[in-house]
């Protein structure tokens, strides 16, 4: 018998408020995953210039997205805000991001934890000051740029901690300023939108859902609730976020292309992140959606994994047949022309799916992989014998954000702004 599995629209709002934080960490521990072997194969150095050049081609495109499909459609500082609340590179709570808005166009923020941090401070000062000097910079304005091109983010403050253990971990400064010079748009931000990612129309939000909000046009909240907005609204940012995953997986392949010495080894920098986060991110999903680890838990975790969606993009679909699940890889999509990581999977490389397949119970196996003119298909059935964890996924292990537990943090609140000129 063959049972389709659910895709987000298919998720509860209950099932869909805890889907979405979880898709905006694992878009964060993409770099948990791939960095480690740039630093390998390049070093501290280039793994910071590939930071750097990824997310400030990526996020310029996809805060631009959310914005439109939540209609946040200001130029302040509480637009952007919002947004930061909506990017993988700032996820709820493992980024604990607190906002102070001053007036429309001058507010700050601080982090009272940054999980990024506490991966990356037990590797010395070196790479704390890579990653909060040098691609903070950069990448923060870049992000800034999509809400206003004025804008300007500044430290007050961050690591490497002075003294140790400094609380908050790091604070900056978010300005706008009517005489400044506008920011241009990076260039690789430029073709990445150009990209079918880019362009990807997405399932609208039904406006007339009366389940929660539908859309972030009202005060910038603290601490964003999930469980407050619609299943329809939950929808579609979790394919826009699985989207930010997509997006920033292109940034990344194009600069990683331009440090390799050939494309052979691009291409295998580029596998080895798709495994790592496959596998992490499949872990995660199941135990947070209480999933089982047989067929029709891992079909749920395939069709609702960020790395194989959203499925208007790739085309991914798996089904349970019997005791096995078939995944459907199709030829032809809008991720094969961008060349992401669906590209990846042929019918003699399938690491990641593996890893997905593992991730779920260690007994699944890839048995079998076929193709004709139109698709690529997998079939995962599950053995006696017991698989071990690819060293990719250890190695994204290395990241608190592999067991890091969401708190419930009671009803989102609006922040206040402080100024006088609002």
């Amino acid at each position: 018998m063959t049972r389709p599995a659910p895709a987000y629209q298919g998720l509860s709002q209950d099932q869909l408020a805890i889907l979405v934080p979880e898709l905006l960490l694992s878009g964060q521990l993409i770099d948990r995953s791939g960095m480690a072997h740039l630093i390998s194969a390049f070093g501290r150095e280039v793994m910071g210039q590939v930071a750097i050049e990824e997310w400030m081609a990526a996020s310029p495109v996809y805060t631009h997205r959310m914005r439109a499909a939540l209609g946040i459609d200001g130029d302040g500082v509480e637009d952007m805000f919002k947004c930061l609340q909506l990017d993988i590179g700032a996820p709820p709570q493992f980024m604990d991001f607190r906002y102070e808005v001053t007036d429309k166009y001058h507010g700050s923020f601080f982090l009272q934890h940054c999980g990024a941090l506490m991966d990356v401070e037990p590797m010395g000062d070196d790479y704390v000051t890579t990653m909060c000097h040098d691609i903070e910079d950069p990448t923060f304005d870049a992000t800034a740029i999509a809400t206003n091109r004025r804008a300007r983010i500044r430290p007050v403050h961050r690591p490497p901690r002075r003294p140790e253990g400094r609380m908050p971990h790091c604070e900056w400064t978010v300005t706008i300023e009517p005489d400044r010079d506008e920011l241009p748009l990076p260039a690789d931000a430029a073709e990445i939108f150009g990209t079918r990612a880019g362009q990807l129309v997405l399932t609208p939000i039904d406006p007339s859902d009366d389940d929660g909000l539908s859309d972030y046009r009202g005060p910038l909240l603290a601490d964003l609730q999930f469980r407050e907005w619609s299943a329809s609204a939950l929808a579609r940012i979790a394919e826009e976020v699985a989207l930010q995953h997509q997006l920033l997986s292109l940034g990344f392949l194009r600069s990683v292309r331009r440090q390799a010495e050939s494309e052979d080894q691009a291409r295998e920098i580029f596998r080895k992140q798709l495994t790592g986060i496959a596998g992490l991110s499949a872990d995660r999903l199941r135990h947070a959606l209480d999933l089982s680890v047989d067929a029709d838990g891992l079909v749920t975790v395939i069709n609702l994994h960020p790395v194989l969606g959203p499925s208007q993009y790739t085309g991914v679909s798996a089904e349970v047949r019997g005791t096995d699940v078939v995944v459907r890889v199709p030829k032809s999509s809008d991720a094969v022309a961008d060349g992401g990581w669906i590209t990846l999977l042929d019918v003699h490389r399938y690491e990641p799916l593996q890893a997905i397949g593992t991730a779920v119970d260690s007994h699944w196996t890839v048995s079998s992989s076929s193709e004709d003119d139109e698709v690529l298909e997998f079939v995962l059935a599950r053995g006696a014998e017991s698989a071990k964890e690819s060293g990719e996924v250890a190695i994204a292990r290395f990241s608190s954000g592999a067991t890091f537990e969401f708190a419930d943090r009671g009803r989102s609140i609006p922040i206040t702004p402080v100024g006088i000129g609002v």
